[in-house]
């Protein structure tokens, strides 16, 4: 896999996702990405990104202000 902005190679790699919500900040830890050995880009496969909207989604009703939560755990 080619990086869209740099043209180097992506390798398989985990990041930390950070998404800023209505609510409050959601930081999910581990996820598995292809990242840039060249520019540090991030890119995930549509599993791990339907997986992260199903993280967000659950945290929605109980939300609190900030929410660390290990990626591995909670997308089984």
């Amino acid at each position: 896999m080619t990086c869209f902005f740099c043209k180097g190679d992506m390798l398989p790699e985990t990041t930390t996702y950070m998404e800023d919500c209505q609510k409050g900040i959601v930081v999910v830890k581990h996820v598995p990405c292809h990242k840039c050995n060249q520019c540090g880009e991030v890119a995930y496969t549509g599993s791990t990104v339907g997986r992260l909207e199903q993280i967000l989604d659950a945290l929605q009703e109980a939300m609190p202000e900030i929410a660390v939560l290990n990626y591995q755990e909670k997308a089984a």
